[in-house]
């Protein structure tokens, strides 16, 4: 069996999906994407197609290999996240061929439901009890929120306490039975996340989400070791090696992101890394249906996994949402907040390629915000 073709398609709303062809007529899918930077990505997965077509699909350790380290530049966002999304899709192909789900090639399943979470509250959280109690209504038994919008480089009193009370009316819509997040999304100096962390303790959120910035790691063993809150981190970490330094420094839960951080091979590897620190797995995807269906055969065979993020019903979906691209939506039918196993070969999900390729045709050109401090100088997303 030979790769015959790579295709991408931009795809609304921030989106970006690969299409890999074989000459048996097996095809695979996979996401790589950088939010805001889709067609940057799009040129490198192009760059990489040069040398996958001819190829056989099923030697992916060793495509991931060349991939990551043949352009002797290694590493960063836009080669690891193009190589995450041609690796889902390998990974796709190599399931559909033997007839098995990913997980079962990686192992086998340690579970059979994966908890997953959902979004309330977008970059300037508002009314947040009244969306907790929604989520709670959907059946999910956890929720996750951003602490706060812009953020002063030295946190208020009046700062600190709106991030309290924001997380104080969703753990009091929640029960003491259910669980918050708080992503803290790198919008906090070291100094203010200290601050911040120690108010938050007495919530008991399941964890605090990036309270500092990837730059920042070198001050991540004094904010672990004075935290009252689990630290989690990762979703801006692309490799093992970027992972090493914030497992060593003791955080609780490691968040790489099957669309950034190399995809399956990779993800699996900082798996096993991170439970030889004691670390969980909690895989950063507030992205498509193939990010997810990718997190979710992570999930199944990973021992040290937490909690699933996605992105139904997220605030950045408005033009389309998590099921617009899938035949089938069943398997992401949650049940009481968890996905339920199944037994489909390779990702476990059937693309839509019509309204792929539809919804290609007039793409999109999501950027990220840019935020400012009242001063006028330039403020963290």
């Amino acid at each position: 069996m030979k790769i015959v073709r790579v295709e991408t398609f931009l795809v609304p709303p921030r989106w970006l999906f690969c299409r890999i062809e074989t000459d048996e007529g097996v095809i695979g899918w996979g996401e790589p994407v950088v939010e805001g930077r889709a067609e940057v990505v799009r040129t490198a997965v192009d760059v990489l197609a040069e040398y996958l077509v001819g190829q056989d699909p099923l030697r992916i350790q060793d495509h991931w290999q060349v991939l990551s380290k043949a352009g002797f530049y290694r590493g960063g966002p836009v080669l690891s996240s193009a190589v995450a999304g041609i690796d889902q899709a390998l990974w796709d192909i190599a399931g559909k061929t033997y007839g098995a789900p990913v997980y079962a090639l990686l192992g086998g399943p340690v579970r059979d439901t994966v908890r997953v979470y959902a979004w309330v509250g977008g970059d300037e959280p508002a009314r947040i009890a009244e969306e907790v109690s929604a989520q709670v209504e959907a059946g999910f038994t956890a929720v996750k929120m951003n602490a706060a919008g812009r953020t002063s480089p030295m946190t208020t009193p009046a700062e600190t306490a709106a991030v309290v009370a924001r997380v104080a009316a969703a753990r009091d819509a929640l029960g003491p039975h259910r669980d918050v997040a708080v992503d803290f999304h790198g919008r906090f100096t070291p100094a203010s996340a200290r601050r911040v962390l120690q108010e938050l303790g007495p919530l008991h959120p399941l964890f605090a989400e990036e309270p500092l910035l990837p730059e920042h790691g070198h001050a991540l063993p004094g904010l672990v070791a004075a935290s009252p809150v689990p630290i989690a981190t990762g979703e801006r970490l692309y490799g093992r090696s970027e992972f090493m330094p914030a497992l060593a420094a003791g955080i609780a839960v490691a968040q790489p992101d099957l669309s950034h951080a190399g995809g399956i091979s990779e993800v699996h590897r900082i798996a096993s890394l991170a439970e030889t620190y004691g670390a969980q797995l909690a895989p950063h995807c507030p992205l498509g249906p193939i990010a997810l269906a990718a997190s979710l055969q992570i999930a199944f065979c990973t021992p040290n996994f937490l909690i699933q993020e996605q992105s139904r019903g997220i605030h950045y979906n408005s033009e389309a949402d998590l099921l617009s691209y899938l035949v089938d939506t069943e398997p992401f039918r949650f049940t009481e907040g968890q996905a339920n196993r199944a037994e489909l070969p390779g990702l476990g999900v059937t693309v839509d390629e019509n309204a792929v390729r539809a919804a290609d045709r007039s793409g999109h050109a999501w950027r990220n915000p840019l935020w400012r401090h009242d001063d006028g100088s330039f403020a963290e997303w």
